[in-house]
């Protein structure tokens, strides 16, 4: 397969997992696109970009499945995202946390782009409607820590905390009990927000967004590895679409091992 793709690889696996919930369904759904791609399923459109025609080709396979992909997921009352469409899902995801503008957000969805404005419009009416949770931030950069306390506190939500270390992590987390956890890889004692966040899941059932500046050490798909994942530096409405998708898509988690 040719580097040009292979280099892709990863951003179609964050992209794929955040729009399925989970990473096993994310890479299955690369996995089958790059087969398709291989055998000649799929062709690439030879009149968009590269990077458009790759996730163009991933949208196909995933609307193959959209039955599935549009059921509402089994998630309890108080901890889930007013339910989007799943074409709703895929704008905002294309366009917050891929960089997409509407009209490759459209090519990729193959929609209009009056289209994609308005499922981008009934995705973020949804997201402010959204039950709000109390969430606990994991990070070491004051500066950062502040900007991600401020666009949840937009959101709706409660800050508990923020921790900049794993044991300070765990502690807050036993006695605040959030509804989310934002949380950094690399902490200031060098300790693993990954490490902190297994701790954290072996007590509670709460959705987790990891934040890297390094997303290709966790986006290989060859170990078990982050299903929301976001890049530093990031963009304040990739994070509120990402909040949104985690509650959506909250499911008893497994733990995580270090990466």
């Amino acid at each position: 397969m040719p580097k040009q793709i292979v280099r892709q690889a990863p951003y179609l696996r964050r992209y794929a997992r955040a729009l399925t919930g989970s990473q096993a369904a994310g890479d299955a759904l690369v996995q089958a696109a790059m087969e398709g791609l291989l055998n000649g399923g799929l062709t690439l459109k030879a009149d968009f970009t590269l990077r458009t025609a790759l996730y163009r080709a991933l949208s196909e396979v995933w609307r193959l499945g959209e039955p599935s992909a549009a059921a509402e997921p089994d998630l309890s009352p108080d901890a889930r995202l007013q339910v989007l469409s799943p074409m709703e899902r895929a704008a905002l995801l294309l366009t917050s946390m891929e960089g997409f503008s509407p009209l490759e957000a459209g090519q990729v969805l193959d929609l209009e782009p009056a289209l994609i404005d308005a499922h981008l419009a009934a995705a973020t009416a949804a997201l402010q409607r959204q039950l709000a949770t109390d969430v606990l931030i994991i990070e070491d950069e004051p500066i950062i820590g502040l900007d991600l306390t401020r666009l949840t506190r937009e959101l709706g939500h409660q800050v508990t905390g923020v921790a900049a270390t794993r044991d300070e992590a765990v502690e807050m987390a036993a006695q605040r009990k959030p509804g989310l956890v934002l949380s950094d890889i690399r902490l200031a004692d060098g300790s693993s927000g990954l490490d902190a966040a297994t701790d954290i899941l072996k007590s509670f059932d709460i959705p987790v967004i990891f934040i890297t500046a390094f997303p290709e050490r966790l986006l290989t798909g060859e170990r078990p590895e982050p299903a929301f994942l976001i890049t530093k530096p990031f963009r304040d409405d990739t994070v509120k679409a990402l909040i949104g998708q985690a509650l959506f898509f909250h499911r008893p988690q497994r733990a995580l091992t270090s990466a």
